[in-house]
């Protein structure tokens, strides 16, 4: 019985222990800030494997994501303008297991301003 107990403790416990043994995610650190000088509509943010948005976005609105990047790809923003056309900006590469942050600036005329560190 005391063996069965060692034993279910130490399987039980193997998942909180990995945490210590150096096994962790990577994230980028994402924010996306509106400086187009007017509100836009559905926002998405597409990267390796994934993807996130919102509604909508007010001028001057910040948004944060953290994200996991699996794979490898350059990320894409697309947006609805307040004329209704269908913004579309590529941005920097990203590659698995990449860490750091990306600030997006979106500007006026369908252009934004990538910052990776």
């Amino acid at each position: 019985m005391k063996i069965y107990i060692k034993t279910l403790f130490a399987v039980a416990s193997l998942p909180f222990f990995m945490g210590f043994a150096g096994c962790r995610s990577h994230h980028v650190e994402i924010t996306v800030e509106n400086r187009s000088g007017a509100e836009i509509r559905l926002l998405e943010v597409d990267y390796p494997s994934a993807s996130f948005g919102v509604n909508s976005m007010a001028a001057g609105q910040i948004v944060h994501s953290s994200i996991q990047v699996q794979g490898s790809g350059e990320v894409k923003i697309e947006y609805t303008a307040p004329d209704r056309h269908q913004a579309q900006i590529t941005g920097p590469a990203l590659v698995e297991k990449q860490e750091g942050t990306l600030a997006i600036v979106l500007l006026p005329g369908d252009k934004a301003d990538f910052r990776l560190r």
